[in-house]
């Protein structure tokens, strides 16, 4: 299996979100074509969660379960809750599918980490008891995480298959890969 470094990570994420045509300007530098833009070439963030950028994410994080001795099951809802993406590392448990849909549901539902929500629904918090509303999707332990670009939600991600820490670490790396491919501080798409 491919190890991968964040910086590395961070150049794939460029590449693909340069492919899917989350790029401003008209042409590439002569000698450049077919070569993904730097930062400081007019990015524009991704607009929404599209299916190769939910592939992506989920590569990448599955890379870094595998570094970690985790087998997960991940899955990415777009900015309304529907989701784009569901996989399943060999050896998960079947019972983390459902979990992880649903942690990527709260994140877009709520607009938190659930690691943030389980924090208010605790029995003294102001949100207790919350998941047991929407048919019982909301889920109150970490692993799930909202995917921003520039303040805007596009997404959400939501990890399962490791204890309540790995699976909140796991997806705090996965959301920080849209920051580190530069796409949070890029000029917005005109």
């Amino acid at each position: 299996m491919n190890q991968w470094n964040e910086k590395g990570i961070a150049g794939v994420v460029r590449r693909v979100l340069a492919e899917a045509g989350y790029t401003a300007g008209t042409e590439c530098p002569e000698g450049q074509e077919g070569e993904f833009l730097t930062e400081a070439e007019n990015r524009v963030p991704p607009r929404s969660m599209t299916l190769r950028l939910a592939e992506e994410l989920a590569a990448r994080v599955e890379a870094k379960a595998w570094e970690w001795g985790m087998r997960v099951v991940t899955a990415v809802a777009d900015e309304g809750g529907n989701i784009k993406l569901v996989r399943s590392m060999d050896g998960a448990y079947i019972g983390s599918v459902d979990v992880a849909v649903n942690k990527a549901y709260t994140c877009v539902a709520f607009q938190m980490s659930t690691k943030e929500l389980s924090e208010l629904a605790r029995p003294d918090g102001p949100l207790y008891g919350i998941q047991h509303t929407n048919g019982g999707r909301i889920v109150i332990f970490g692993g799930g995480e909202p995917l921003r670009v520039e303040d805007r939600l596009i997404g959400a991600l939501g990890i399962s298959g490791g204890t309540a820490e790995q699976d909140t670490a796991l997806a705090a790396f996965g959301a920080s890969l849209l920051k580190e491919s530069g796409v949070q501080n890029a000029p917005a798409r005109r």
